[in-house]
């Protein structure tokens, strides 16, 4: 087994850390909500109300900052439609709710304003937006809508997505030559190989993500580059633990193989229709797309 291969198998088998703490935060002028507005808003408290719920679901989550489960807890409802759309967020009794900071809170809508979900305007308040605000190409709110009631019409959106993203850089790379990145892809397929022999799904899903995201790369262009975390966002929430197939299978790393070859022959025809079969194995494309055709 090579360095590093071992080295990332090693890794993945301890504790994940989760993100760091939310770090020095910023201030940001939200405006408070009018008090006539505030009766007419739903409450926060009580046990039977939507956000208790989300704060229940959300305890664990990723062992991030406070600002960051703040933002987990407010998005996955907001996403939901716990939240609709011109609910109105004040942040003292979100603060109260949630026993955090009015800066926690800020900061937190701020992330969430950014993200489209949240529209903070003089004079009125913040409040929850409409879908077509959303920036749905965000990997959290990929991530929340997959998890949430819509998440069959959001895994479908991502097969497609991905059935057009990464054939092309598949392609792409090919024609590249870039020899360092196609030895890393090299390295990522060993190491999917040894994970998948000893049964580990997570070091095999965590190299099955950076394949991707090494190929895309690979591509050379800067455009597809940014749809990376969309990529990854998918593989995440793809309903098993790797891209190819319910679990590590024989099937899936051969078609990641043939991929690494076809780029080392320079074969960008070949690169992408074995990206294109590695794809297919997934269910959630089969429902999508057709099987590609062989090519003689």
């Amino acid at each position: 087994m090579s360095t590093l291969a071992h080295t990332m198998m090693t890794a993945a088998r301890s504790a994940d850390s989760g993100l760091a703490g939310s770090g020095e935060l910023d201030r940001y002028p939200y405006a408070e909500t009018p008090a006539g507005e505030r009766a007419a808003a739903r409450p926060w408290g009580g046990s039977d109300s939507e956000l208790g719920r989300a704060s229940r679901r959300g305890a664990a989550s990723r062992g991030r900052g406070l600002h960051g489960q703040l933002v987990q807890q407010l998005g996955q409802m907001i996403v939901s439609g716990d939240l609709g759309a011109d609910r109105p967020l004040v942040p003292e009794e979100i603060g109260q709710r949630f026993e955090v900071s009015r800066t926690v809170v800020r900061e937190s809508l701020r992330v969430l304003e950014a993200k489209g979900l949240v529209s903070a305007r003089p004079n009125v308040g913040t409040r929850v937006r409409p879908v077509s605000d959303w920036n749905l190409l965000d990997p959290d709110i990929i991530e929340w809508r997959a998890f949430g009631p819509h998440r069959d019409d959001q895994r479908r959106e991502l097969a497609e997505l991905r059935w057009t993203i990464e054939p092309l850089a598949a392609r792409l790379a090919a024609g590249h030559g870039r020899e360092d990145l196609q030895q890393r892809l090299g390295d990522m397929v060993e190491i999917m190989g040894h994970a998948m022999g000893q049964g580990d799904t997570i070091t095999f899903s965590r190299a099955d993500a950076e394949f991707h995201a090494l190929l895309i790369q690979a591509a050379g262009n800067r455009m597809l580059e940014h749809l990376s975390g969309i990529v990854s966002a998918a593989l995440h929430v793809s309903g098993g633990p790797v891209t190819g197939c319910d679990r590590p299978g024989d099937a899936s790393l051969a078609h990641h193989a043939r991929i690494v070859d076809a780029l080392a022959s320079g074969d960008s025809a070949g690169a992408e229709t074995a990206m294109r079969q590695l794809l297919v194995v997934h269910p959630d494309v089969d429902r999508v797309v057709p099987a590609p055709r062989e090519q003689h």
